[in-house]
This record gives C-alpha cells, sequence and structure tokens, in this order.
C-alpha cells in the first residue's frame, strides 16, 4: 500500500471512532489497521479503520492518517530465528520439570502443536530416561525435525551420571538439551555442545547439538555467552572425548545458543522479577559479544511467573526473544502428576506458595519453591532441616522428637527408614553409604532427604493417604492462571492440554500487545481491550 497523508471512509466500510471497532481490532489481531483521526468541534477524534475500509480522495472531509499498524500474529512475537533454527511455529517452549513432570506425552504434545518441548529426565534413572527417549523419538518419527529435546541438571557430586546421559543422549541422535542448576561448565555440558562441529561448503559452522541453558545470575549466565574455557577443551581432547578440530571450532562460538532468564518459578529458584533479570543478562550477552558477532548470535528468552497473557505479553515488551513455561503446564492432562495434585494447583491462589528445603541440595540449605495450600510438605521439611542444623545425627535426637517424627512424618521407625536408604543408594550411588558410614550427621541427612524425595513421588503418582505431605513445586504463575481461566472453557480439568494452555497465552499476549500498539498511536482504548480469554477447543487447533 501506498503511503497516504490523508484518507476519506468509502461508501462500504466508513471508519468505526467508536468502541467497536477498537474491539473489532483486537480481535482480528491479523488484519493491519489505520488509526486515522478527523477535526470535530472538540477537537481532534482518532478512531480505526480496517484495510480496504478506506480510500484515497481530496476532500474538505478527508481523514488524517497516524498510524497504520501492520498484521500481528503469535508466531512473530519473539526472535524469527527462533523458530527458523529449531523449526517450531511459535517462540514458545514448555520447560523440563524434573522427574518426568514434563512427561513423554508433555513433549510429543508440544512439539505436534509447534512448540519446543523439554523431557524432565532431572532425578530420573538412565535406565527410565534411555527407555523414554526412545519412546519419544518414535512417537515423532512421523515429524522429521521435531524440536523436543532432554534435560541435563548440573551434579557436581556426580559427575559420571551426567557424562552417562550425556553419552547417552549423543548416541541417541537427541539434539537439543535444556541445561539446568550450573553454576559453571561441566565437561559433559561441553562435551555435548561441542561434538560434531563442522565446517560447511560454505565456511559457516554446524552445530548439531544445541544448549538451552537455564540461568537466573550473571556469573552463571557469563558461562554459556562465552565459548569454553581452553584447558576445558584440551582436556577432552587429550582424553579422546572431542577432536582437535572440534575443539578448534568450539572456541569461536558460545557455548549456548539460548539462555533462559529463569525469574519467580517453580522448584529451585531464586525469585528474581523478570523485570530486571532479563535487560541485565541481555545487555551481558551484548558487553560479551565481539566486535564483528558470534557466527551464531545467541537468544534470549524469559521464564518464571509466566502464567497469563499479560506476563507472556510483559515477557515479550521487554526483549524475551522467547518464552518458557513450567508450573501451568502441571495441570495438562498430558503432565506427569497425578489427578490429586493438578486438583490441588487448581485451587491455589498467588500467595499460596512457599520455599521448602531441596532434596537435592538439603545439606547445603539449598530451598524450592513449592505448593503451600493443602500441604503441610513445607513446615514438615523446614523442621526436618533445623532438627539436622541442631544434632549432630540421628542418634543424638531427644527420643520424644524421634518418635514424634515416626509417627507424623515417617509413619515408619527411622531404623525401617535407613534400610530403605541403604537399599537405594546401593544401586544408585554406594559412595554415599560409606560416607554415611564414617559420618552419623550424613546418615541423618540421608533419611531425611527420604522425606523430602519421596514426597515428590506421593504427589505425582496420587498417594492418596500421603496428600498432606505432596511437594509440588509451583511459582505464583499458578495464581495468575487460575485467577485468568475462573469460569473459561479452560476451567476444567479435562480441557487443559498442553497446546490449548500455549495456544490461548500466546494468542491473549497478541491480543494485549495490539491493545498497547493503539493505546501508544493516542487512541483512548478501553479496559475491555485488556481482557483475554482462553481460546476454545477449535481455535486452539
Amino acid at each position: 500500500m501506498a503511503p497516504l497523508a490523508y484518507l476519506t471512509p468509502s461508501a462500504a466500510h466508513p471508519p468505526d471512532f467508536g468502541t467497536y471497532g477498537l474491539l473489532q481490532a483486537m480481535a482480528e489481531p491479523w488484519r493491519p489497521v489505520w488509526v486515522v483521526g478527523r477535526s470535530e468541534a472538540r477537537g481532534l477524534r482518532l478512531g480505526v479503520a480496517f484495510e480496504g475500509g478506506v480510500s484515497a480522495a481530496s476532500s474538505p472531509d478527508a481523514v488524517a492518517v497516524h498510524a497504520l499498524l501492520p498484521a500481528l500474529h503469535a508466531e512473530w512475537l519473539g526472535d524469527r530465528s527462533f523458530c527458523e533454527e529449531h523449526g517450531t511455529r511459535f517462540p514458545y517452549v514448555t520447560g523440563s520439570m524434573a522427574t518426568g513432570i514434563a512427561s513423554m506425552d508433555t513433549v510429543v504434545a508440544a512439539a505436534r502443536a509447534g512448540f519446543l518441548g523439554f523431557y524432565g529426565a532431572g532425578g530420573l534413572s538412565l535406565e527410565r530416561v534411555v527407555r523414554e527417549v526412545e519412546l519419544i523419538a518414535a512417537r515423532l518419527a512421523d515429524m522429521p525435525g521435531a524440536a523436543w529435546g532432554v534435560n541435563v541438571i548440573h551434579s557436581p557430586d556426580q559427575p559420571a551420571l551426567e557424562d552417562a546421559l550425556v553419552d547417552a543422549l549423543l548416541a541417541r541422535g537427541v539434539t537439543r538439551i535444556e541445561a539446568s542448576a550450573f553454576m559453571s561448565l561441566s565437561p559433559a555440558i561441553v562435551r555435548y555442545a561441542s561434538t560434531g562441529l563442522r565446517l560447511d561448503a560454505q565456511g559457516r559452522v554446524v552445530r548439531p547439538h544445541r544448549v538451552m541453558a537455564k540461568i537466573s545470575r550473571a556469573e552463571v549466565a557469563r558461562h554459556f555467552l562465552q565459548p569454553p574455557p581452553a584447558p576445558l577443551l584440551d582436556a577432552l581432547v587429550a582424553r579422546g572425548a572431542l577432536t582437535a578440530e572440534e575443539a578448534r571450532l568450539a572456541s569461536l562460538l558460545p557455548v549456548a545458543d539460548d539462555v533462559t532468564c529463569e525469574s519467580d518459578s517453580g522448584g529451585h529458584t531464586d525469585r528474581r522479577p523478570l523485570a530486571v533479570l532479563l535487560p541485565v543478562i541481555r545487555q551481558l550477552r551484548d558487553s560479551l559479544t565481539p566486535e564483528g558477532g558470534w557466527p551464531r548470535p545467541v537468544r534470549i528468552g524469559a521464564a518464571g511467573g509466566l502464567g497469563d497473557p499479560a506476563s507472556v505479553a510483559a515477557a515479550f515488551a521487554l526483549g524475551a526473544d522467547y518464552v518458557v513455561t513450567g508450573t501451568v503446564n502441571q495441570l495438562a492432562i498430558e503432565s506427569g502428576t497425578s489427578d490429586l495434585a493438578r486438583a490441588m494447583l487448581a485451587q491455589a491462589g498467588l500467595a499460596d506458595v512457599i520455599m521448602a528445603p531441596a532434596a537435592d541440595m538439603f545439606e547445603m540449605g539449598v530451598e524450592v519453591q513449592v505448593l503451600r495450600r493443602g500441604t503441610l510438605f513445607a513446615q514438615r521439611g523446614k523442621r526436618l532441616y533445623e532438627l539436622y542444623r541442631e544434632h549432630g545425627g540421628i542418634d543424638a535426637l531427644p527420643a520424644d522428637v524421634r518418635a514424634k517424627l515416626e509417627r507424623e512424618v515417617f509413619r515408619a521407625s527411622l531404623n525401617d527408614i535407613w534400610q530403605e536408604c541403604e537399599r537405594f543408594w546401593q544401586g544408585r550411588e554406594p559412595a554415599q553409604l560409606e560416607r554415611a558410614a564414617r559420618d552419623p550427621h550424613h546418615r541423618m541427612a540421608l533419611i531425611f532427604r527420604w522425606y523430602l524425595g519421596n514426597s515428590n513421588r506421593w504427589a505425582r503418582e496420587g498417594v492418596a493417604d500421603r496428600q498432606q505431605d505432596y511437594q509440588i513445586w509451583c511459582g505464583p504463575a499458578i495464581g495468575a492462571f487460575n485467577a485468568w481461566t475462573a469460569g473459561s472453557a479452560l476451567a476444567a480439568p479435562s480441557a487443559r492440554t498442553i497446546a490449548r494452555i500455549g495456544r490461548s497465552l500466546l494468542a491473549g499476549a497478541v491480543r494485549l500487545t495490539r491493545a498497547q500498539q493503539l493505546r501508544s498511536a493516542g487512541l483512548a482504548v478501553p479496559e475491555a481491550a485488556f481482557m483475554t480469554a482462553p481460546l476454545s477447543e477449535e481455535n486452539a487447533q
């Protein structure tokens, strides 16, 4: 369309200067919108006209054009390269909630909906991960290049496990991982990112294995925004884990293709505000980029607190190249948790979350964010940590305290619990038992970690008589989601699918972005324009 200084209404489609035209512009964001104005007795009045609804003319009744808002699509909210390189339709990721909560069904549903989905391998046995990764690949065999990957959680105390997982993923052709809980680079993560690096016929670096790093601190992001340290690459070459050419090319690239800023999320979280964290990491990315740029620019995404369209739209407005959801996906019928846990999550409000001791980092005092409403897990977990700090071992507990723990928390004698711990660690990491034999305090920690670890399993499996002990990883996004969907078609548990949740969030973010565009063009936008509703089942397809 040629730019025109003035337009007059066509006979068939006069511009609508009332609320209806604005709401129609909200409902049909895929149509370009003219923002037009005309002089009236009380001054300039602005309105909207759709493409084809106005025509060029020279007339004293002419309408001045103030702006043209182009068509807006959910596919365009983020960085275009994200969808192009990952082969997704939308700049949207379902994050890898551990212990299989981000299940096989979640990953497959996400890929078929046009998202990138990550499988929650953290806390699962290698045998189960391998089995389910192979099943995911088989179920998506009809979608060559389907976008999916697997989570790799940093295990500084168990490097052999991390190496074994990377070996298994490389052997099975998994081309994407979501790296989480890293404080520094490990040989395993660098090996994954660097394996298979080569130059194409045009001399461009081809990287077959992509890393999406999830971070909440600038000092951690820095590791992924730069090439691996030379000593680490040299050591991998020396042991035959990389070729010299792979190491050379790795020195020319940042470790990660994508870095996700994780703000106030469920599970492990530093509870950083996204509006503070994301701009800082974007600035850090830019400061670490060499003058000529990287062969592969690093994209910056947003996660944590994304439970309604407003938060998703805000993340993109902050400059996020893509968004990652987590907590809300537990409500989807495809998630790897129980109906009881979903029902508890569906009742939660913004303030119904609390910090509690983490099973995997109990001795360090690290906490995770969990659901508070309907469960006593957080209070009981904190009491266990207090006892751990106050006493040097199980035998040092006062008799009445021990009896209360056995009666109310463990529901078994601590001696029986220790026997279960022995069986578990004998098959997983015998060194833990060797340490416990020397250190009563560590033995106490393993016993207390039995409760913390099983509380998550009870929630996933829906063990009814353990409902008060459920550990459900959850951030405040759940309250926003429940408030937004209340009374809508998406309030029904059976309607909550990965596709419908994700596409509803994106469609609402588009509507809100269009409303803000119109307001920025000078229009008096009604409050109704900032109201969104989840998509119907038909429209979510």
